[in-house]
């Protein structure tokens, strides 16, 4: 992945790789002590059904994509599946 600052990643749009939009950025967990990002936590949009999704979802609802996950970034987030 290329470097991207995270301002610029809040509220970027998040699809599959098979080009199905799941939802927006909400935030990004990292590792505070080694700075390594760990996933992406993404609002999915209202007819994505978080449980039909291969991740975890956090208490709030925002599904949890590992950071591994993360095919490229440019005018959206995609995501291998």
């Amino acid at each position: 992945m290329s470097k991207q600052l995270a301002e610029n990643l809040s509220g970027k749009a998040v699809m599959g790789s098979d080009g199905k939009q799941l939802g927006i950025l909400y935030n990004v967990e990292m590792d505070v002590k080694s700075g390594a990002l760990n996933d992406l936590l993404v609002s999915p949009r209202s007819e994505v059904d978080p449980d039909q999704l291969q991740f975890n979802s956090d208490e709030a609802g925002n599904v949890r994509i590992p950071v591994s996950r993360v095919q490229s970034v440019e005018d959206y987030i995609v995501i291998q599946q």
